[in-house]
């Protein structure tokens, strides 16, 4: 176990380092682009079969206990350890990240987008997965720190290489957003740790603040607070995001929405609830204010995009709505409550599956119809997919009803389960504030249900004769592979929503109470 974790972080960059090297002889298949291909989809095939044998092995009768754990010391003068340890919190990240980047390097096998050398393309992707896996691994908070910027330059790269009109200023914007978050973030983890005299995350969960007095928790919450917000996205600081999506390649997209927003709203609960409960008290009503305005003003972002006659791009419009649910995994945790925290768990693994999903299909759509403009693509009377596509129209209406929180898929139970919270928050919290919260998000449900019928109504349904003179391809071979997983887990989730919940709640508890089970 403790060889599978230290592995699934270090081999993707062990991968990223032999993509860059000549195919040996006898591996090359047709071409050195396909070698290189077949072996991005290859490392991340064992990194996701590692995780698989990582949550098998996992013992679930103790998932408030971390598992898996490497504790070595790295520089002694600061007290910076290589602490490595999965719980019920981070498991199902962990897996869903190796997941959603396995699927995106099996459907770039057969659909690379355009741009330089492939070599450069999966040796980036690599690089993001090996940061991404060790945010979600990693117990030291400067060891976080440095997991947490690793995934900017390929992400970068990703979108302003690979992307599509505009990418250039999208990647600039997203760099600098991010970059100018993480520079106040790190002053705010070293804080906590000279103050407390440990970068260690488990001890200062453990010590849950004690050691640190309320102005220096303020000003962690705040500083550290704005980094993870830029990166949630939280409104306002969210306007880098629909640029960055409506740019990037179809896989940047899912990669950004299903893997990177989690990042932020995992450093709200491992570092700031635990280590910092004073400070996360005294700003919970306005983190939940924030996110009650972000449900509302994403939904409503798009429904002006998807009506009729303004040229809503499909891409920044499935961009704005993870503002929205968003919202409700920032709204869980401002709550401060376990039904809250809980509930934020499941909406972040949710919206990873379902908006994965939702990108997958609409960068396919664009390659059909070399647009996602939703005028262009829904004509006079609707794009018709029902009729010419019947495969492709049935996954983008599933996708959009789960998208909506439809009850039996997983979409349900993190919105609900963060409304309950904030219906109820943790005791010194405002009651009347976060009813107003509560009946806010409600509304923000009923948006973004109105939104996502509308594009189902406008890109499923129409005549088919009456559209552009296309012949559409439906779903192929190597979509159905990338595509089916994630419907397959987004009906199983949200018909037995214990096998997540199983698994995250003694570990929220636990980590409510101070370390404490």
């Amino acid at each position: 176990m403790q060889f599978l974790l230290a592995f699934i972080v270090a081999a993707p960059l062990l991968g990223a380092a032999a993509a860059l090297l000549p195919a040996p002889p006898g591996l090359k298949g047709r071409s050195p682009e396909q070698a290189v291909l077949r072996h991005g989809v290859t490392v991340t095939g064992v990194i996701l079969a590692a995780a698989i044998a990582l949550t098998l092995g996992f013992d679930h009768d103790a998932p408030s206990r971390f598992q898996a754990t490497t504790d070595i010391s790295w520089i002694q003068a600061l007290n910076v350890r290589i602490h490595l340890g999965v719980d019920g919190i981070s498991l199902p990240l962990l897996l869903m990240t190796a997941l959603l980047f396995f699927l995106c390097a099996l459907y770039s096998y057969f659909k690379l987008p355009a741009g330089p050398s492939p070599k450069a393309f999966v040796a980036l992707l690599l690089v993001l997965e090996s940061g991404t896996l060790a945010t979600f691994a990693v117990l030291d908070l400067l060891l976080f720190f440095l997991a947490f910027e690793m995934v900017l330059i390929p992400m970068y790269f990703l979108i302003a290489r690979w992307g599509g009109a505009q990418r250039q200023a999208a990647a600039w914007k997203f760099i600098l957003y991010t970059l100018l978050g993480s520079v106040v973030m790190l002053l705010g983890l070293l804080l906590i740790g000279l103050k407390s005299g440990t970068f260690d995350m488990v001890a200062l969960a453990s010590d849950n603040g004690r050691e640190l007095s309320h102005t220096t928790q303020l000003l962690a919450v705040l500083a550290i607070g704005i980094g993870l917000a830029v990166k949630t996205p939280m409104w306002p600081l969210h306007s880098w995001l629909p640029d960055a999506h409506t740019a990037a390649p179809t896989v940047g997209s899912v990669l950004l929405a299903g893997v990177l927003l989690k990042m932020g709203t995992y450093g709200f609960v491992r570092i700031l609830l635990p280590a910092t409960p004073d400070g996360m008290a005294t700003f919970a009503p306005y983190l939940g204010a924030f996110a009650a305005v972000g449900i509302v003003y994403g939904s409503l972002a798009c429904l002006a995009l998807a009506r009729k006659g303004n040229k809503g791009d499909l891409k920044r419009l499935i961009a704005y709505s993870s503002v929205g649910h968003m919202g409700f995994v920032l709204l869980g945790i401002a709550s401060m409550t376990p039904t809250g925290v809980n509930g934020a768990l499941f909406a972040n693994v949710a919206h990873g599956l379902i908006t994965g999903l939702l990108f997958f299909l609409v960068g396919a759509l664009k390659d059909r119809y070399g647009t996602a403009d939703l005028d262009t693509l829904a004509g006079a009377t609707g794009a018709a997919l029902y009729g010419r596509a019947p495969r492709f129209g049935a996954f983008l209406a599933f996708a959009a009803v789960a998208s909506l929180g439809l009850p039996g898929l997983a979409g349900f139970w993190g919105e609900m389960l963060a409304l309950f919270g904030a219906f109820d928050p943790a005791e010194g919290l405002s009651r009347p504030a976060f009813l107003t919260y509560t009946a806010v998000g409600a509304f923000g449900t009923l948006l973004t249900a109105a939104y996502l019928l509308i594009v189902v109504r406008r890109v499923c349904m129409g005549d088919p004769k009456a559209g552009p003179e296309i012949v559409l391809a439906d779903i192929q071979r190597y979509e159905y592979a990338a595509w089916t997983p994630l419907v397959a887990l987004t009906v199983l989730a949200g018909l037995w929503p214990a096998v997540l919940l199983g698994l995250t709640d003694p570990a929220v508890q636990k980590l409510l109470a101070g370390g404490n089970s």
